[in-house]
């Protein structure tokens, strides 16, 4: 009996398992079961019922020489995360593995295990297609590997009905509906993680939002300014906050925004990377008082600060690339403190009017109750 395997070794592919589980995986099993034919057996503790063979990294190089390394351990992943091998390391040497064949390839047509039961009523004969019957379930075994992966029985079935009624309705055969309806279960779960993902993590905006640090430095690093982007937070925030809409990917929707915004601050202004100190008689371009009424910013209240936004600069004597960008920048924050401000005093009175009704109904009372005349 070799020991070794043989590179020259013709490899045998089934077409009808290769049909139901993939052309890569049936030709790892259809080798992997040639193996243990040739090779002596033993028994492991994990799982004595099994067959056990030991095969080294090496050897599997020397089977497969067309597959990398990473190829081999993800075909090899696939194979039992459907249940058709089981893989046991071995303690005591890192580079060998003790690999079975599972008892779950006996449902999966043309497998290839000896003394195999018969197939399960919901496959095809070998070699032979055919549609989904109405009645269709899922076979226990498909249902026990969906389980593997936490998914919840119930969710399980309740996806047979629309399966059914889906390929039903394309007229399509398949060599195994099982495995296509196992495939499909992995599908819809990772579908519904990420929905309940999502809705754990959603909230309204917060008045003491910041973005994200890795949100930042993407922004950053595609060139947009951080000065820009820290200017960009309070308009962002007043914006979703008045809304009052409950998001679950804050960040993701804060870097949509600052990049809708740069390139239109790009596209209208260019880039000059020139700085120089503002003009005296500097007024911004009219591409600018556009985008502030994009913002629904009162123009006579942005012409207003230009005079102090000129003697702020020309004092500071500081030089910009571009100064439009920068009072863009300026009356963005400026307004959105100043209906900060306003909400605020809103608020305060609306307090004081209650106070002054909650007096005049106390007072009123008082008067009713008063019994001093009777005295």
């Amino acid at each position: 009996m070799p020991s070794k395997l043989l590179p020259e070794r013709h490899l045998l592919l089934s077409p009808t398992l290769a049909a139901t589980i993939g052309v890569e995986e049936a030709i790892m099993l259809q080798a992997l079961a040639d193996v243990m034919a040739l090779r002596a057996t033993v028994r492991r503790s994990s799982r004595p019922d099994l067959d056990w063979v030991a095969i080294s990294d090496q050897d599997l190089a020397q089977l497969f020489p067309f597959w990398e390394s990473v190829d081999l351990r993800r075909i090899m992943a696939s194979l039992k995360s459907l249940g058709l091998i089981a893989i046991d390391p071995d303690p005591a040497l890192h580079s060998r593995n003790f690999i079975a064949i599972d008892e779950v390839s006996e449902a999966v047509p043309g497998a290839p295990v000896a003394d195999a039961r018969p197939v399960a009523p919901e496959s095809a004969p070998a070699g032979h297609a055919s549609l989904i019957p109405l009645h269709w379930l899922p076979d226990d075994n498909w249902v026990r590997m969906c389980k593997q992966h936490n998914i919840p029985e119930q969710f399980i079935r309740d996806l047979v009905p629309e399966f059914v009624s889906y390929w039903r309705e394309r007229g399509q055969a398949r060599f195994s509906w099982g495995n296509a309806f196992y495939k499909h279960v992995l599908r819809e779960w990772r579908k519904e993680e990420t929905r309940r993902g999502a809705h754990e993590l959603a909230s309204t905006m917060s008045a003491d939002w910041r973005p994200n640090p890795d949100a930042v430095e993407i922004l950053v690093n595609s060139g947009i300014s951080a000065e820009f982007v820290e200017d960009a937070i309070a308009e962002f925030v007043l914006y979703w906050r008045e809304r009052g809409v409950v998001h679950g990917a804050w960040n993701t929707k804060f870097i949509e925004h600052i990049r809708r915004q740069w390139a239109k601050f790009s596209a209208s202004f260019g880039r000059d990377d020139v700085p120089r100190p503002i003009p005296e008689d500097w007024q911004p371009s009219s591409d600018c008082y556009e985008i502030l009424q994009l913002a629904e910013i009162d123009d006579d209240y942005a012409r207003s600060r230009v005079p102090e936004f000129v003697m702020y600069w020309r004092d500071s004597g500081q030089a910009r690339a571009s100064w439009n960008t920068v009072f863009l920048q300026f009356i963005k924050q400026d307004w959105a403190r100043r209906l900060k401000a306003s909400t605020e005093e809103i608020y305060a009175e609306d307090q004081a009017a209650v106070g002054s009704s909650q007096e005049r109904i106390k007072e009123k009372f008082q008067r009713i109750a008063d019994r001093s005349w009777a005295e």
